[in-house]
């Protein structure tokens, strides 16, 4: 999430926009971001099949998927 998308939410939700409320703002929109960012990865690390359910296939997207929503920044 960049700096103009969480002020425009902030002024969406009429908080104050001066600086010393803008920065908390920021650091408390990465934290939630992340937090986000986590809890879709491990929906993807729950798709992964069993041993015995094992097919290559859709361990790897499973995987690829996690590991995309986990970069994103």
């Amino acid at each position: 999430m960049d700096r103009d998308t969480i002020i425009r939410l902030a002024r969406e939700c009429d908080l104050p926009d001066w600086q010393p409320v803008g920065k908390n703002i920021e650091r408390f929109a990465a934290l939630v971001a992340a937090h986000e960012r986590e809890a879709c990865a491990k929906v993807c690390d729950s798709l992964r099949p069993s041993e015995r359910e094992f097919d290559a296939r859709y361990w790897d997207a499973a995987e690829d998927c996690a590991d995309a929503i986990r970069s994103r920044t």
